[in-house]
């Protein structure tokens, strides 16, 4: 090869560099901006099912205070309209964020979370007749409280699923 053929192939190599340059420099940014699409995406899902988890597990609870408040003031006969909106309140917080959840949260979640839903429906539904004075054969409101108890494990395994689901470590 001599020197004008060496000259023709680096100059048509340095016009080939120069001209691919844009195009390997748009290639680069594309990808760079799809792996950053990626991992905003990722931490906004994230983002969104700790939030469902944290308002799930507030609600839950909520509910569950407020179910076990309600059956002491009803074994008492205390049990006022405030308190019964307490409990409505309390109620449709929690059915909100059990629906919003569904959407979002693994099947594990969901399995933790309907036990849950069992106990503290079948409660409400307890002291709602009891409050009305219809109570069920055998139903009282200490039984209802006796029957609430069974949420409690199920709260501790809703949320210990939801921290692992999360990545947090004990």
């Amino acid at each position: 090869m001599g020197t004008v053929t060496a000259t023709m192939v680096t100059a048509v190599v340095g016009v080939l560099g120069t001209l691919s340059a844009p195009l390997v420099t748009t290639w680069v940014t594309r990808r760079q901006r799809a792996e950053d699409g990626q991992v905003e995406s990722t931490r906004r899902l994230f983002e969104e099912r700790r939030a469902a988890y944290t308002a799930m597990n507030r609600a839950s609870r909520h509910f569950h205070t407020m179910l076990k408040d309600a059956l002491h003031r009803l074994r008492d006969g205390v049990y006022t309209d405030d308190d019964r909106t307490g409990v409505e309140d309390a109620r449709r917080d929690y059915r909100d964020r059990y629906a919003e959840s569904q959407l979002i949260v693994p099947e594990a979640v969901l399995v933790a979370s309907r036990e849950v839903n069992v106990v503290l429906a079948a409660t409400d539904a307890a002291a709602k007749r009891l409050d009305r004075g219809l109570a069920r054969d055998g139903e009282s409101a200490e039984q209802a409280l006796l029957d609430l108890k069974a949420a409690e494990p199920a709260l501790t395994a809703m949320r210990r699923i939801m921290r692992e689901d999360l990545g947090v470590a004990d």
